[in-house]
């Protein structure tokens, strides 16, 4: 007899009744199988714009370079060093804006809901990620002191969570399921590093007064949504306009989308409750209004950051990300270029950086953590398994490629840290898979009851 769906979910750890399993592994569970897809994608992308840029003569820097100007009368609203913005600029300060407010959904979810609200459980891989950022950018710093790369030392301190989470679903049962979710709280925090980052280091020409007019347009949001607003279109308008004026500011825009999503409530306004007295709608009497009415209720007992993340996450993933790869990843491969990029310091510190200071950084500060019994390793889980991670968390490559492009104006030095980003995220790869393939499994039982005895 065949057993129902239902029974053969209940007998796999991720459909349990645990908590664990409700509040981290379930939704954790949905968004791999989400970022392993885009990650294919995100791979295609960086291919076709490679083949383009090294076969498609002067047409791929023409395409990305034509200015796209809009005037009402005199005024051109965007404006960027005196010129129209052009179309790789509309993609990573406009489209990454709506990326950088998934994050954001994504953050404000953790710290509420998530592993970050639980600070023994975000504690290990929270000090790994400090390490696997603080590392990468001091190698980078040695490579580059007193050379006129010296300002991108951020960009081997970011972790593709696409790339990096899909080579981990690619091992499939190898690996443990605790590392995977170690995996993705280390790049979420990771994303909170780089966002600092951004704003902090790589936001040039600023504006006093259309950074309160932003700071203005957050307070609003903040208003309407402590006054129970919650006509969407409202908050479309206010996001737009902290978004421009984030951008007039020179703070960079993509802040503004982030600083959006961390306002998002992550708590349901309605409880499980909610929907005592509507029984009669279930039975084929209910009015049209009872009807709208339960549905609105329905709507209201899931957080607007999981609505949010659930809409705009797939647009993100599918196509803003390619896009911003297809308009970043785009860099000669003559040998004359790969000669002069591997002779510059640029590329050997960000290929250092991400494949070497990654996942010794990681590696270093969890020993540390749990040395200093400020965490414990997950059950299931060895410290080679961290180092593993740490090799695939090397794969820097979105972010790594944004922070490139705001580090440096030079587009020579910018194709050599472009290089270094392809050549690490390649490398990265076959070490963490190489890493995970030798490394044995943990005895569940021992592990459990190291970790049981330590609390």
């Amino acid at each position: 007899m065949s057993e129902s769906p239902l029974s053969v979910r209940d007998e796999a750890w991720s459909g349990g009744d645990t908590r664990l399993a409700r509040a981290v592994a379930r939704p954790m569970v949905r968004f791999l199988a989400q970022e392993t897809a885009s990650g294919v994608l995100l791979l295609i992308a960086t291919a076709a714009a490679l083949l383009w840029a090294n076969f498609g003569g002067d047409t791929y820097h023409h395409f990305w370079e034509t200015e796209v100007d809009f005037a009402i009368g005199a005024w051109q609203p965007f404006i960027h060093d005196g010129h129209p913005l052009n179309i790789e600029q509309w993609v990573n300060d406009g489209l990454m804006a709506l990326f950088f407010f998934v994050v954001g959904l994504e953050i404000k979810s953790e710290l509420v809901v998530g592993d970050l609200k639980d600070p023994r459980v975000a504690a290990l891989p929270a000090v790994a990620a400090l390490g696997g950022m603080v590392l990468p950018a001091a190698i980078y710093m040695i490579f580059n002191l007193g050379q006129d790369g010296f300002g991108g030392w951020g960009i081997p301190m970011a972790t593709d969570i696409a790339f990096a989470v899909g080579v981990l679903a690619l091992m499939g049962p190898r690996v443990p399921q605790r590392l995977k979710l170690f995996l993705l709280t280390l790049a979420i925090v990771d994303d909170i590093g780089a966002i600092v980052v951004i704003a902090v280091f790589y936001s040039t020409g600023f504006s006093m007064g259309w950074m309160l007019a932003a700071v203005a347009g957050l307070a609003l949001t903040s208003a309407l949504r402590r006054y129970r607003v919650w006509y969407v279109p409202v908050y479309v308008l206010v996001g737009v306009f902290v978004w421009y004026a984030t951008f007039r500011s020179g703070i960079h825009a993509t802040i503004a989308g982030v600083s959006l999503g961390l306002l998002a409530p992550a708590v349901p306004l309605l409880g499980g409750r909610s929907f005592e007295g509507l029984e009669d709608i279930f039975s084929g009497e209910g009015s049209v209004g009872r009807v709208r009415d339960a549905n609105w209720k329905a709507r209201e007992t899931v957080a607007i950051t999981s609505r949010f993340i659930g809409v705009l996450s797939p647009w993100t993933s599918f196509l803003i990300v390619p896009i911003f790869a297809l308009a970043n990843a785009g860099v000669a491969l003559s040998g004359d270029a790969i000669s002069k990029a591997f002779s510059s310091t640029i590329t050997w510190g960000v290929l250092v950086g991400l494949v070497v200071g990654k996942p010794i950084g990681i590696t270093i500060f969890s020993w540390l953590a749990i040395k200093l019994k400020i965490a414990d390793l997950p059950a299931g889980v060895s410290i080679r398994h961290v180092l593993a991670a740490g090799a695939v968390a090397g794969i820097g490559f979105t972010v790594a490629l944004f922070i490139s492009g705001l580090a440096f104006d030079n587009p020579e030095f910018a194709d050599d840290a472009t290089l270094g980003i392809l050549a690490a995220s390649v490398l990265a790869t076959i070490v963490g898979w190489v890493l995970l393939r030798t490394t044995p499994d943990v005895d569940l039982k021992a592990s459990s009851t190291v970790e049981n005895s330590t609390h």
